[in-house]
This record gives C-alpha cells, sequence and structure tokens, in this order.
C-alpha cells in the first residue's frame, strides 16, 4: 500500500474522496478493511450486544449498514463508541467476562465493515466462533423465557413482589 504524504487538510479530503490511507507528518490513518472487520466484529464480541442481518444480540443498536445516511466519518464513530463506553464496558464484562481490547487498526476494520452493504451481506453464524455463538443462545433462550412469562425485567422471578 502507498502512503501518501500532505499537509492535514488535504489529507483529510484526499482519504474521503480515494478511501486509501493517507499519512500527514505526525498522523497515520490506517486500513478500512471491512473483510477484516467482518471476522473482528464476530471474533471481538460486538456481535453478542449488536446485530447485522439480524445476527446478533438486541441489547445494543444495530449495525446494519443504512446507505441512505450517506458516508460516516469514522472519528464520529469512535465518537459514539466513546459516549457509550461506560456501558459498553459494563455489558462486555457482564456478558463476556472481561473487557474486550481493540487496536486503532482492528476498529478501522471494524468501522469499515459496520460501512460496507457488501461485505455485511457476506455475514452469516459460520463467522461466529463457537463461544460466541453460544453466548448468543444462551442470550436467545433468556429472550425467550422473558417472554413466555411476560417478564421483561432484570428481577428474577423469586425476588419479584418482595421488599
Amino acid at each position: 500500500m502507498t502512503k501518501t504524504f500532505i499537509r492535514p487538510i488535504a489529507m483529510v479530503s484526499a482519504f474521503l474522496l480515494s478511501g486509501m490511507a493517507a499519512q500527514a507528518e505526525g498522523l497515520l490513518m490506517p486500513d478500512f478493511d471491512a473483510e477484516l472487520g467482518r471476522g473482528l466484529y464476530a471474533s471481538k464480541g460486538c456481535v453478542v450486544c449488536h446485530s447485522v442481518n439480524g445476527i446478533g444480540g438486541i441489547d445494543a443498536p444495530a449495525l446494519d449498514y443504512d446507505p441512505s445516511q450517506g458516508p460516516m466519518n469514522p472519528f464520529d464513530f469512535a465518537a459514539k463508541m466513546w459516549r457509550g463506553a461506560e456501558t459498553m464496558i459494563y455489558m462486555q464484562q457482564d456478558e463476556l467476562g472481561d473487557q474486550i481490547e481493540i487496536t486503532g487498526p482492528e476498529l478501522a476494520a471494524i468501522i469499515a465493515f459496520a460501512h460496507d452493504a457488501e461485505e455485511q451481506a457476506k455475514f452469516s453464524m459460520d463467522d461466529v466462533p463457537e463461544a460466541i455463538a453460544d453466548m448468543l443462545h444462551e442470550a436467545d433462550d433468556e429472550h425467550e423465557d422473558e417472554e413466555a412469562d411476560g417478564d421483561h425485567d432484570d428481577v428474577p422471578d423469586s425476588e419479584e413482589g418482595h421488599d
């Protein structure tokens, strides 16, 4: 991959127009590899809370690409994650047992996946590692149990109605 040295304003323009990584003095834009992002989205556990193509959790917003929204600034995507960081960390610890670690290039790949209709169309349960798939099945079972008894709160049935 060729890296281009240009001034910061021109770097942003070139990046947005070309889709290629650009480098300016002191800055390096990572590759936005949607195919890599598809695998990371599943293996890092994003799919436990978020869904794509109806596959995944329902505890956080779906990440299905909507072309009517137009291009997204990847820094805006990261800023939204930052604003929700406290909740995301809590959910990661609760669902996955620990906070996940994501590098800058991995985040760029996940962002690319979240904004690539063709790559999202390829996403299936075959992409989801067995341990993560087991978590999804457990969550499905919990949601089915809640729907069956009409109970949609987080209070165990044995504690309801007791003060």
